[in-house]
């Protein structure tokens, strides 16, 4: 054996000691979409931007029995439809709750199979994770689901191929309430959805504090009524993503202000 056999070409080599990081970039570098001018420059319809005289109202987490109930009654006085994200594992549990928040008319799209930080590549797991959860949301409303929101927002590639692969569309959001935290308020947390709230926006709000300080739903809660009633003053109407105009039938992108 002579004493080069056995050893890689130095560009073989570089390319093995790459290979791991371009991965890890592939992994990553989508989820620069979870900064909210990122995607509302280069994805519009990923952030959820739909038509001008409407706001999607959309609700994470869930379904939860010790809060959502609460949501479906104050969206009825409401006469307001929207969109539940909810976890696959949840709906297992609750599934006559999930059914309930269908009967009612409100959309349920996909949050995930559970709330699982998605740090490290695993698209297999992705793949078998969304779709699973994609089964049992469709058996609990009757219709195929077709928007996905990954948990944190946090849309890697692995994730984004596996919404592409069970024929999953990612929405993120416009405007949202930061109301997980242990201070959250109607006040503040209306203030927080105000700020960046246009017509054409999607709204991120939570029917549950599985994720977020004990109670926080509360203050989410007691704002709807205010939220609502802003919209309406403004001339802009509220439902779920159904009815928000972003399957490309929704203004261009560069009509949003």
């Amino acid at each position: 054996m002579t004493a080069g056999r056995g050893r890689r070409h130095p560009r073989a080599q570089a390319a093995l000691t790459a290979g791991p990081a371009l991965v890890l970039a592939a992994h990553v570098a989508p989820a620069g979409t979870w900064l909210p001018w990122v995607r509302r420059a280069l994805w519009p319809s990923l952030a959820g931007l739909g038509e001008r005289g409407h706001v999607a109202l959309t609700f994470d987490d869930g379904p939860d029995p010790g809060s959502t109930p609460y949501f479906l009654d104050a969206l009825e006085r409401l006469s307001v439809r929207a969109t539940f994200f909810v976890l696959g594992e949840e709906v297992r549990r609750h599934q006559e709750l999930a059914r309930e928040t269908a009967r009612r008319g409100h959309e349920l799209a996909v949050h995930g199979w559970d709330h699982s930080p998605p740090w490290l590549p695993a698209p297999g797991r992705d793949v078998r994770d969304l779709g699973r959860a994609r089964a049992v949301v469709g058996r609990a409303s009757g219709a195929a689901p077709r928007w996905y929101r990954p948990p944190y927002g946090i849309l890697t590639g692995g994730r984004w191929a596996a919404a592409r692969r069970c024929g999953l569309r990612p929405v993120l959001w416009t405007s949202w309430g930061r109301d997980w935290t242990a201070d959250a308020a109607p006040a503040a947390v209306l203030a927080a959805v105000r700020r960046n709230l246009r017509g054409g926006g999607t709204v991120l709000l939570h029917d549950t504090d599985r994720t977020a300080a004990p109670g926080a739903w509360r203050a989410t809660l007691a704002m709807l009524p205010e939220l609502v009633g802003h919209c309406r003053a403004a001339g802009l109407s509220v439902g779920p993503l159904a009815e928000h105009g972003i399957d490309g039938h929704g203004p261009a992108p560069d009509g949003h202000r």
